[in-house]
């Protein structure tokens, strides 16, 4: 094989690491099996920002441009190898520089964590890799890199306004195809399916709401106490039913009461299957304990039309709110996946199942924390 066509072999395998690298990005994963892609891009965007930016130390104005512009460099870096303006001079080195700023960061990351575990999010939720596998995959990509710069030719007749709008079409090509949006927050009571949008920083505490400091729950529970010592019911079983001292559980902006008692606070993708299971496990549990937690929903802004559909599988529809990508993969926590639901108790987080592994939601767990069986 001569030159030209390994050169050429080099070009169009990096190419495609970068393009699909890129698309990896917007999409959510596969839909059913192989080939098929979910193609999403706000809801896969706003997630790499969450997962991969936040964490990083990005802000949350910050991180939607630069999510953007980044994966806008990912096509015009592969679009850019196959073409022969500045590829040895600019391309080849802005690839290079590119990837390894990449390793650097993934090191950096697998040398805080203590390990190897978790997604990078090279390739978004497409095709997970952790981070050593995705700093040999740069690796080797840098190898090839500089192998191409030492066998290509230099660049004769390049054009540099062709490598400049093709990078500016790429970036501007992703704020045209995941807009960014303000967020909000859509409310229903759970009785009807009147949906009202408000601006999310109008959602405070309501006026009448009141939360009771350490000192107050104390004092209190001290006077339930002095009340009871009058009837048979014992003191410790009174303090069980008050429950632990008051807290703050950071969720009052969800749900105004949320602290108050005991609540199960739920965290779904409408169109996710482990979802409608947890949500219909909940109702069963509701059905069999007429004391059960009130249960409140909180919906992430994705296929929000099929949310209909999620109440029919699950029996029953609670009161739930829809918030924006971003807002609810924050609210859920960092390294924490859906399906989410929370056991509070005085604004107390007694339990929180996540995900579908370990901590995946468990119907007869959550029984055995909130009646002690």
């Amino acid at each position: 094989m001569n030159k030209k066509n390994i050169s050429w072999t080099l070009r169009i395998v990096i190419a495609l690491l970068f393009i699909v690298s890129a698309i990896a990005k917007i999409s959510k994963g596969w839909i059913s099996d192989f080939p098929f892609i979910d193609f999403s891009p706000y809801f896969a965007i706003s997630t790499f920002e969450v997962k991969q930016l936040l964490t990083l130390g990005f802000s949350e104005s910050l991180a939607p441009y630069f999510s953007r512009i980044l994966i806008g460099i990912e096509f015009a870096l592969g679009f850019l190898m196959l073409s022969n303006h500045f590829l040895k001079r600019i391309t080849i080195p802005a690839t290079v520089g590119l990837l390894s700023v990449f390793i650097i960061h993934l090191s950096y990351v697998t040398f805080l964590s203590g390990g190897n575990s978790g997604n990078c999010g090279c390739f978004g939720e497409l095709i997970p890799m952790t981070p050593i596998e995705a700093i040999i995959k740069n690796i080797i990509a840098v190898g090839l890199l500089i192998w191409l710069w030492k066998i290509s030719e230099n660049d004769k007749k390049s054009n540099i306004w062709m490598l400049i709008s093709i990078t500016l079409a790429c970036i501007l090509g992703l704020f045209m195809l995941a807009p960014m949006k303000a967020s909000t927050v859509s409310i229903s009571n759970g009785n009807d399916n009147i949906n009202t949008e408000i601006d999310t920083s109008s959602i405070d505490l309501d006026k009448g709401a009141t939360i009771l400091t350490n000192e107050a729950a104390e004092k209190h529970i001290d006077s339930i106490e002095k009340n009871l010592i009058k009837t048979d019911k014992p003191v410790e079983e009174i303090k069980k039913e008050v429950g632990p001292k008051q807290a703050v559980s950071g969720y009052s902006d969800l749900y105004a009461d949320i602290d108050k008692g005991q609540k199960i606070l739920c965290f779904f993708v409408p169109g996710c299957e482990h979802c409608r299971d947890a949500a219909k496990d909940i109702n069963a549990l509701q059905k069999k304990h007429k004391d059960f937690p009130a249960v409140q929903i909180v919906f992430m802004d994705e296929e929000p039309e099929k949310i209909p559909d999620f109440f029919k599988y699950a029996g029953k529809q609670f009161p739930y709110k829809v918030i924006d990508v971003v807002q609810f993969w924050t609210k859920l926590g960092t390294g924490k996946d859906t399906p989410g639901v929370v056991y509070l108790h005085n604004g107390n987080v007694i339990k929180f199942f996540d995900g579908i592994s370990e901590k995946a939601f468990n119907s007869k767990a959550l029984e055995k924390v909130i009646y002690k069986k």
